[in-house]
């Protein structure tokens, strides 16, 4: 137990809502049990009923602003209209084909049966992604025909409650310029989790001393259901891990020594900067009572879909390069981590864990770790393997604010993952797939047409044909895949944000810029991976977080 455990403040173990506690039925024990037996209005009743929850702290004026109301972007009409929009929503399979045919003549028409001297560096470089590819194809079928099974199951259903005790966690840096982005997440949390999660808490993590203290402090005593968990300076884990992780283990031990690791309690990981919507509590709660009715065969952990409102966007080239996010996570994510080994890493918003398998893993992944998530997914993946799920639920996060921030996010990103394919602790089979997608990553701008084109006329040779002919229609693939990701992501983007529609110039945009995009990715990942080989201090980059 670390020395200084007599520092935390532990708050109350479980603060339920007010409004909650009049329709109890009993207890057991020190637990209290809620009736859920009386009928109950459908989701989208529900969702047009919520009323703004009040934030009050006792002694602050009823006139403070800041915690009267917990505001998200969406009133009840458009909470309503959300909802129902998003639950028609299925991955479209046109784009791909249409795009595979259209690629497939272009590419055949244009290809010279004779190849020059970038024949064979062109044939490995453009097929290489074909794995993925395929991968993401399978993932794309398989979230497909979870709507299905999940519609089917739940059609009769209205507003879904569970008995799990839900705690979020949200691990910050504390700096002024996130503060905002924290605040309108955390005020989501309170506006849409309760009444799906009547036994809820939300932890919010700083470090002792951090720039925001203060602020952060108030917004943790405008409601009974967050409590403010402060990691002192001298804490330190047995690895030595620094940087969010030593943060996040720190609140993982204080929940052990509060006895918190119990089947029945789920936490939720979210960034500070990523809220949740009218859909996310509805599908996070559908999962949970689906395994409690799984028995021996229940998942132990799940992850949705991270999408990014046009209303959180302060920079719009980076919100439409980071349509392929979105799209991973209904394709190639929902592949591997919907199959139950999640092999190709998780990301740190809306990852919901079983508390006590957590407890048997940690966050103590010593100093070298700044890709906590992915490193958490590995070692899940040894232990229990075909025991995590993929969900239908989004959480709703903001891009980097400025094309910077985008290179330093990436650099970040494949600095940590490189580290992890050296890491010889963790299983050779669950780091050649990170191995596979670090090289196809800092291979990207090589892979770019716009470099293959500069590199032809440096040459002296514009043959760009393959070693042989038969990689043509992997290639169109390959293309079309790239094509469907910013398609269908930028749909996904679009759908959570105000008017819930692309506008006409933004299909055209993101298809047009995939070369631009497919360079931005490309050079931060280069760059992180260069890092990497010259043995440079990791370091935890944490960019400025749009509201």
């Amino acid at each position: 137990m670390p020395p200084d455990w007599d520092d935390a403040r532990p708050a109350r173990r479980e603060a339920l809502p007010r409004s909650w506690l009049g329709g109890l039925s009993g207890t057991h024990g020190d637990e209290v049990i809620a009736s859920y037996r009386s009928p109950e209005p459908s989701a989208a009743e529900w969702i047009q009923e919520q009323p703004a929850r009040e934030l009050r702290e006792p002694g602050w004026w009823e006139s403070t602003e800041q915690f009267r109301l917990a505001r998200t972007s969406f009133g009840p009409r458009q909470a309503r209209e959300l909802y129902r929009r998003l639950a028609r929503w299925r991955p479209a399979y046109w784009p791909l084909v249409v795009s595979y045919l259209v690629d497939l003549v272009l590419v055949g028409w244009f290809t010279d049966p004779v190849f020059g001297v970038l024949g064979w560096p062109l044939t490995v470089l453009w097929t290489w992604p074909i794995f993925s590819t395929l991968t993401g194809i399978v993932g794309i079928r398989r979230t497909r025909k979870a709507l299905r099974k999940s519609k089917a199951r739940w059609s009769d259903h209205g507003l879904t409650r569970t008995q799990a005790f839900l705690i979020v966690v949200v691990t910050t840096i504390g700096r002024h310029d996130i503060y905002r982005a924290l605040e309108r997440s955390v005020l989501s949390y309170i506006a849409y989790l309760p009444r799906c999660f009547p036994r809820l808490r939300i932890d919010i993590v700083i470090d002792e001393g951090c720039e925001a203290t203060g602020r952060i402090a108030r917004l943790a005593a405008g409601s009974e259901l967050i409590r403010l968990v402060t990691v002192p300076m001298r804490y330190r884990t047995a690895n030595g891990t620094r940087f969010k992780a030593r943060a996040t283990n720190y609140s993982h031990e204080l929940r052990i020594r509060e006895h918190e690791d119990r089947d029945e309690v789920w936490v939720l990981h979210m960034d500070d900067d990523t809220g949740v919507g009218p859909d996310t509590a509805l599908a996070m709660a559908r999962f949970i009572e689906e395994q409690l009715q799984a028995g021996h065969e229940a998942k132990h952990m799940a992850q949705g879909i991270l999408t990014y409102p046009r209303d959180y966007a302060f920079n719009r080239l980076t919100w439409l390069a980071d349509s392929a996010r979105p799209a991973e996570d209904v394709a190639r994510f929902s592949a591997w981590t919907g199959s139950g080994t999640p092999r190709a890493g998780l990301h740190g918003e809306l990852l919901l864990v079983r508390a006590s398998i957590e407890a048997t893993i940690g966050w103590d992944f010593g100093p070298r770790s700044i890709v906590e998530d992915a490193q958490f997914a590995l070692i899940f993946s040894a232990r229990y393997a075909g025991r995590s799920a993929w969900f239908c639920g989004r959480s709703y996060g903001s891009s980097p604010a400025s094309f910077r921030d985008f290179l330093r996010q990436r650099e970040r990103w494949c600095w940590g993952l490189a580290a992890l394919v050296c890491n010889r602790s963790l299983q050779l089979r669950n780091r050649l797939l990170i191995g596979y997608s670090v090289m196809s990553w800092v291979v990207g701008p090589i892979q770019n047409v716009t470099v293959v084109v500069l590199v032809a006329f440096l040459v002296g040779d514009d043959r760009t044909s393959p070693a042989s002919m038969f990689v043509l229609p992997l290639w169109a693939l390959n293309m079309a895949y790239v094509i469907w990701m910013y398609w269908e992501g930028l749909r996904l983007n679009a759908e959570v944000s105000g008017g819930g529609r692309r506008k006409w110039w933004e299909p055209w945009a993101v298809i047009l810029l995939i070369p631009i995009f497919g360079l931005m990715e490309g050079l931060g990942g280069l760059r992180g991976f260069a890092k990497f080989v010259r043995r440079a201090e990791n370091k935890f980059t944490v960019i400025a977080k749009p509201s």
